[in-house]
């Protein structure tokens, strides 16, 4: 016991006391950073490796080359097809200012012989609706349908409409009271 006590004199007294305050943290915090640094010493010597394994894929020139080239193609591919949905949208706005145009002209020729031009408008717009739509579905017409009152009902002459009628109250003051 005599010789612990020498070893304990060599130690100044504050640092016992921070040791004996703080000593398991003071391990604690030695332990992480000596597993930290093993974990940064493997992640360092683990780079060269993968390097060495990048090099391995670029040893391989003709799958890159491959690669490149069907990407190329398919880009290619693509790039046609949105050219060619291109050409075909400017080819139906180009019908559909050929057909303003001819619509304009027939208005103006039946202006000038005095017609009416909004029942030419009219027809001419359901050509086209007609002529623009390709789908198969047949208009279904209208089936006669009679008119619910009779031609001779006016709601502003009060005849002719039924029992119903209203009339204003008289006036004065209140009955009850």
């Amino acid at each position: 016991p005599a010789a612990a006590c020498a070893h304990l004199r060599l130690v100044p007294v504050p640092v016992g006391s921070l040791l004996s305050s703080y000593g398991w943290y003071i391990l604690l915090a030695g332990v992480a950073v000596y597993l930290l640094i093993q974990k940064l010493s493997q992640s360092l010597a683990g780079r060269p490796s993968s390097r060495a394994g990048a090099a391995d894929v670029v040893v391989e020139p003709e799958a890159v080359v491959r690669r490149q080239e069907a990407v190329a193609a398919a880009r290619l591919r693509m790039q046609e097809e949105l050219n060619a949905q291109a050409e075909r949208y400017k080819e139906k706005q180009r019908q559909l200012e050929e057909e303003k145009r001819r619509q304009k002209i027939a208005m103006w020729e039946s202006m000038q012989e005095g017609k009416s031009y909004k029942g030419n408008l009219k027809l001419n717009q359901q050509e086209v609706e007609s002529g623009a739509s390709t789908s198969s579905a047949v208009p279904k017409s209208k089936p006669n349908k009679k008119p619910l009152r009779g031609g001779g009902y006016n709601p502003l002459s009060g005849e002719g409409g039924g029992t119903c009628s209203w009339r204003p109250g008289r006036r004065g003051p209140s009955a009850g009271g």
